[in-house]
């Protein structure tokens, strides 16, 4: 079932399972989008169905502004939404809470659990953005020794924001435990992911279990 949902400092929509497996996800989007994104839209009625409480939800710069690019400046303030809507899907469920994004969203999600390694018990990570295209030697990586929680990356193999080879070498970086889920053909918009939502997450599970 989905229900508009609204707490302090957050905004979306809540995906309520019939039959809870007790896990939960909050998940956010990408820089030029909202948390009506398809991928994102699709991912969480698939994992509605697959028994997981889903909050998908927008970031403080889009509740702010319905279109452009957040700024920089305010990426504080992006985490510090994400931590708030964090917060409120814990209060509505008793299990494992996972933190998710893509793009923008999910390399935010990353640096907040590089400051806050307690915000969830692991990270779904949506084409993580890795170097602006065309400028490979522009590493969104200076967090990535400090990061603690385990995270799964689902990433294109046409994805210009970074390569697999180059994701793996990335991810050699995290001292958490870390797997790769490819998504053949895909772009940065990943939108081959969502059939594999529940694989996704399985894998998430068993990250997280093994933590």
């Amino acid at each position: 079932m989905e229900e508009p949902f609204e707490a302090k400092g957050v905004r979306g929509v809540l995906h309520r399972p019939g039959a809870a497996k007790g896990s939960a996800l909050a998940l956010t989007h990408g820089a030029g989008s909202n948390c009506q994104a398809p991928l994102l839209v699709r991912l969480a009625r698939g994992l509605e169905q697959a028994g997981y409480l889903v909050l998908r939800f927008d970031l403080p710069f889009r509740q702010q502004r319905p279109k452009g690019p957040p700024f920089p400046a305010a990426a504080a303030r992006d985490r510090e939404g994400i931590a708030l809507a964090v917060e409120a899907l814990r209060a509505e469920g008793n299990g494992r809470v996972f933190l998710g994004g893509h793009s923008y969203g999910g390399r935010q999600s990353a640096m907040l659990a590089a400051e806050r390694p307690e915000i969830a018990d692991a990270l779904l990570l949506l084409s993580y953005p890795l170097h602006p295209p065309k400028k490979p030697e522009q590493k969104r990586t200076s967090f990535f020794p400090e990061w603690r929680i385990p995270a799964l990356f689902v990433h294109g193999t046409r994805d210009a924001f970074g390569t697999l080879e180059e994701l793996r070498e990335a991810m050699a970086l995290i001292p958490a435990r870390t797997e790769l889920l490819p998504i053949d053909g895909a772009g940065h918009d990943l939108a081959r992911a969502a059939d594999r939502a529940a694989e996704a997450m399985a894998r998430l599970e068993a990250l997280a279990g093994n933590g």
